[in-house]
């Protein structure tokens, strides 16, 4: 799971907000979108929830960006795509002297230093991001120069995170904000920011509540195209309710649809039902320690050739994908499906026999109150323990609130779990977590120098820049990942949406749902 702090806030005021934004809807030049709130801020430094990022991305243009769905590919927004040095320690960026934020004042590579200085010293939730890496002016004007530690041919896809997006530095100093040593203690900019906004971007934040809605505005000084809305609201609405609000024309996009809610609307409106970037794994531990059973390499092997693979994607539903590993199916580097453990029940048998465990009962925990787009975990798991039964294992299942399931699972005392992991950061690099001896591993009792093979594949990768050559790194890290290691992917839960026949098609993004610019009236 990843390092976000996600909080769902009250629907309250669901009901009445769809009426009065309802007639909004109807007026040209209104943007209205439904979606269950996770949302803590309006402070870039500070945010690292999903509402967040589709809020503030049309707020605050990052240095890079992304276009439709494709995160494989870097484009320019503030700045140039960098040019990176062989050692992938240092990163160059030309800013674009015509960028401007919404108060007409140019941004300057003095904004991009306070920016990222703030984000690294609030040591809000996105502070990691910038883990090792220093950032300066270049020798030519307008040139921005970020070095690392350590290689990361990753960064700069870390870097298109709104989470990143550049403020205006003069403007947010005379709000009590502050880029310096210390600013986790005195940084008080964050009521600021849910009151204005300091950035670049198309949008200005207008009205940001986290219990109801958030309001965007066109940026009238808006140094790119012109913004297709005259402002975007984007509500805290129930599942049930955002498709009704759909159907009827109170809203225009549906954000938090499950694959099965689409029929009804198919019709009516544009549907949207695509494997999202999670990804639903399970693991056996490896930790001796915690289970003898689950640490023995042939009871793992086992396991992975008793699941039902198939089986499992339909009970994720229509959109749905399997990964070959645990890179999701949208970053580079991810294995195709055929590539991942394939159901093999007598193979399964044959590898508990050489366990030489007779008859082995394990724990199968599992998180018994939230489900993952729509699917619960109970149901993943009841047909996990009949899978594993019919090769002569017993699975208890054992359901945990969310709370004590998380504290458990950091700590690595599950022996066997389904859990998920959602990206940080659009780069297969985020995966390396799930090495020997690295944070998700450690999760799942698997300690440094268990698999050097492994380990040593994972380096090489960590530093290459040629891209071909860093994509089938990738592809032999998992391969042995799948063959060595105790996790085995299970499936990508879909994201599924609905848009009214008035927009233009709207297209998935991993990083930050949907691109609220990119939304466009239909063509007539």
């Amino acid at each position: 799971m990843t390092k976000r702090n996600y909080r769902v806030l009250p629907l309250a005021f669901a009901a009445s907000m769809a009426t009065v934004w309802g007639a909004f809807a109807q007026e040209a030049g209104t943007l209205v979108v439904d979606t269950a709130f996770q949302l803590k801020t309006a402070d870039p430094a500070r945010e690292f929830e999903p509402t967040a990022n589709l809020v503030l991305h049309p707020v605050y243009e990052t240095l890079i960006t992304f276009k439709g769905s494709d995160l494989t590919k870097l484009e320019p927004s503030l700045a140039s795509v960098p040019t990176i040095s062989s050692d992938a320690k240092t990163f160059t960026f030309e800013l674009n002297p015509a960028a401007k934020f919404s108060d007409g004042s140019p941004v300057t590579v003095d904004d991009v230093i306070f920016s990222f200085n703030r984000v690294k010293n609030v040591k809000g939730s996105p502070s990691f991001l910038l883990d090792g890496v220093t950032v300066a002016k270049g020798s030519k004007d307008g040139e921005i120069v970020l070095t690392t530690e350590q290689p990361d041919p990753g960064l700069p896809y870390k870097l298109a995170n709104p989470a990143l997006g550049i403020v205006n530095a003069k403007v947010v100093k005379a709000n009590q904000g502050s880029a310096d040593e210390g600013a986790d203690k005195t940084d008080r900019a964050d009521t600021f920011f849910a009151t204005a906004s300091a950035g670049s971007g198309p949008y200005v934040l207008d009205k940001f509540d986290m219990a109801a809605e958030v309001v965007l505005k066109k940026n009238d000084a808006y140094w790119g195209a012109k913004p297709n809305y005259d402002q975007i609201v984007v509500r805290n609405v129930d599942t049930s309710a955002q498709q009704m609000n759909v159907m009827r024309g109170d809203s225009q996009i549906a954000l938090d649809l499950r694959p099965d809610q689409l029929d009804a609307i198919k019709d009516t409106a544009y549907t949207l039902s695509v494997p999202g970037a999670d990804v639903v794994f399970m693991f056996t531990n490896s930790n001796p320690e915690i289970s003898k059973v689950a640490a023995n390499r042939d009871f793992q092997q086992a396991v992975r050739l008793a699941i039902d693979y198939d089986g499992l994607l339909e009970i994720a539903g229509e959109g749905a994908a399997r990964p070959g590993s645990i890179i999701p199916t949208m970053f580079a580097g991810a294995l195709p499906t055929a590539e991942g453990p394939k159901r093999d029940v007598e193979g399964a048998k044959a590898a508990l026999a050489k366990s030489g465990i007779k008859d082995p009962v394990i724990e199968l925990t599992y998180v018994s109150d939230i489900t993952k787009n729509g699917i619960s975990f109970a149901d993943v798991a009841a047909k996990m323990q009949a899978d594993l039964k019919e090769v002569g294992i017993t699975a208890d299942l054992k359901p945990s609130p969310v709370s004590t399931f998380l504290d458990n699972y950091r700590a690595g005392t599950l022996p066997m779990t389904i859990v998920w992991w959602g990206p940080d950061f659009p780069d297969p690099s985020d995966y390396l977590l799930f090495g020997p001896g690295e944070k998700v591993g450690l999760r799942a009792g698997w300690k440094e120098g268990t698999a050097p093979e492994v380990a040593e594949i994972a380096k090489k990768a960590a530093v290459e820049i040629d891209q071909t050559k860093r994509t089938a790194l990738y592809d032999e890290w998992q391969k042995k990942l799948n063959e060595q290691g105790p996790f085995t992917s299970l499936f990508q839960p879909a994201f599924s949406m609905a848009s009214s026949k008035t927009l233009e098609p709207v297209e998935y993004n991993a990083m930050w749902t949907i691109d609220l610019t990119a939304i466009a009236p239909a063509k007539q």
